[in-house]
């Protein structure tokens, strides 16, 4: 008799484990599941702040940046139009071989919002990311849309 009622205490030990287990993964799911709505704003956002960190980024102390690139450009030419056209030149590679269709690459300090690379239509653009990033005097934002 006493092994019957064994028996009877493990069966029920495992259905109480089992049932919190399941209640436990029920509410896990429950708080941890995204809202796909939320997931494509984020999504979205970080686009163009990406190529921005890819712009302005360096791998080791002796790799330069792009941005710093321009920059230098700009600054040693004292902003001449012969410099700006060499620097919208370089922009339209770079933007070209990372493979973006729809950007427009701008600086907005020192030369007065001038556009220096673009694609696509932004006047409708659609759900448009921008990033900014400094370099020096300059400051450069970047809108990338669908």
């Amino acid at each position: 008799m006493l092994d019957e009622k064994g028996n009877f205490f493990i069966i029920d030990a495992i259905l109480a484990v089992s049932l919190l287990l399941f209640v436990f993964v029920i509410f896990n799911h429950a708080i941890f599941t995204p809202d796909p709505d939320y997931s494509s704003e984020i999504k979205d956002s970080k686009s163009a702040q990406d190529i921005m960190e890819i712009l302005g980024g360096k791998i080791n102390f002796t790799d330069r940046t792009f941005l710093g690139d321009i920059s230098g450009i700009l600054k040693s030419n004292k902003n001449s139009k012969e410099s700006v056209e060499e620097v919208s030149e370089l922009s339209k590679k770079k933007f070209s071989a990372l493979n973006i269709e729809n950007y427009r690459f701008s600086e907005t300090n020192v030369l007065d919002d001038k556009v220096l690379a673009s694609s696509g239509d932004y006047s409708n653009a659609d759900d448009v990311s921008v990033a900014i990033r400094t370099y020096g005097e300059y400051s450069y934002t970047l809108s990338v849309w669908n």
